[in-house]
């Protein structure tokens, strides 16, 4: 075989094993990125000030923060084919919690734990009663969610008694602004949750059981796992991410606007995890593709910004990435794409087809 087919079949079994999902995400981020260079090449300037670097691209990273965490969280709830739509009003109570605690703390580090976990714990319970009302009640989880997505702000609203609530802690301040070798404290605490999470999926069944659960729950059953607790399981999880998107995101300023704190923070979160591939009708998902559509939505807004269009068009841009998302992942273009790969056969350089080993993998 000469060394042009060797190339060639090398460059087509790289491709090959690249996943679709992931490959159209990266297209993604790189073409936002290069439209902003193209604007004004300042876009990728990087540079080093306050102990951290610093520039439009590293303010993606610090961003993207929040949108990792509940993302993470949403694609579980999005694989079992359900919807958490109350992930935005969660990060409002989580807030509330967070401010309270440390309000009445002394500013010590002991005292952002303690409200990272009350945080973390009240938003468990509301995640448990979302989980508990879909598995074991049977209400559908868009309704059950949506009651909470409007419940949750209540709740936030109570907790400060309606007013905004603001205070101080040095050491979970610099948590959510600080840096770390130069990256984004922030960025580096969500990407270490989402490896974490990864492992856990990975290291035991539970990933697989998502999945299955998502695709067939009679099936599944019949194969010895219970749907219902592995609904319930993956509500709580999305709250409790939720919680720590919400901490972080009022570590940002050190302060909670019950009402503003999450806005809009569920539709960001479906955006991230459909973009990255997972399917809304449930099934298998994708950590890495979740991962990176978390990082396109943060770039989307800088990239809004940066051409000088106005923040209110925002909403109307992710409303068409949505829906051209939904539109690539839709069985009729999956129909479509399988008849024109059927009609356009290629035969990479230097090989040899063989009709009885067609089958084989390479």
């Amino acid at each position: 075989m000469s060394t042009k087919g060797i190339t060639a079949k090398t460059k087509k079994s790289f491709l090959s094993g690249l996943d679709p999902r992931i490959l159209w995400t990266v297209v993604a981020i790189v073409l936002l990125i290069a439209v902003c260079a193209i604007k004004d090449p300042a876009f990728l300037k990087i540079g080093f000030s306050h102990g951290g670097l610093n520039g439009p691209l590293i303010d993606v990273l610090r961003n993207s923060a929040p949108y990792l965490m509940i993302a993470v969280g949403m694609t579980f709830v999005i694989a079992t084919a359900g919807i958490d739509l109350s992930v935005g009003a969660v990060m409002a109570v989580s807030g509330t919690v967070v401010m309270t605690v440390m309000s009445t703390g002394d500013g010590s580090v002991g005292s952002a734990i303690l409200a990272l976990a009350a945080a973390i714990a009240v938003c468990a319970l509301i995640g448990a009663w979302n989980g508990a009302l879909v598995a074991y009640i049977g209400l559908q989880p868009f309704v059950t969610t949506l009651i909470m997505m409007l419940a949750g702000r209540g709740i936030a609203k109570v907790i400060t008694d309606g007013q905004n609530l603001a205070a101080e802690n040095e050491a979970f301040h610099n948590l959510a602004t600080g840096s770390l070798l130069g990256l984004p404290m922030a960025w580096i605490v969500a990407t270490v949750i989402v490896v974490l999470v990864a492992l856990l999926m990975r290291k035991t069944a539970l990933g697989l059981e998502i999945e299955a659960v998502g695709l067939n729950p009679v099936a599944s059953r019949m194969a010895g796992i219970d749907p219902k607790k592995i609904q319930f399981v993956v509500y709580i999880i999305s709250a409790a991410l939720a919680a720590m998107a919400g901490a972080f995101s009022v570590g940002n300023v050190m302060r909670v606007e019950p009402a503003n704190t999450g806005m809009s923070y569920e539709m960001d979160a479906i955006l991230a995890v459909v973009i990255g591939g997972t399917s809304l009708l449930g099934g298998r998902f994708s950590l890495l593709g979740t991962y990176l559509g978390a990082l396109i939505i943060p770039m989307l807004e800088k990239t809004i910004v940066w051409l000088g269009i106005p923040n209110a068009a925002t909403p109307a841009f992710k409303a068409v990435i949505v829906i051209a998302v939904c539109v690539l992942q839709s069985s009729l273009f999956a129909k479509l794409t399988t008849k024109r790969q059927k009609k356009t056969p290629t035969v990479s350089a230097g090989s040899t087809v063989t009709p009885a080993k067609e089958g084989a993998s390479a």
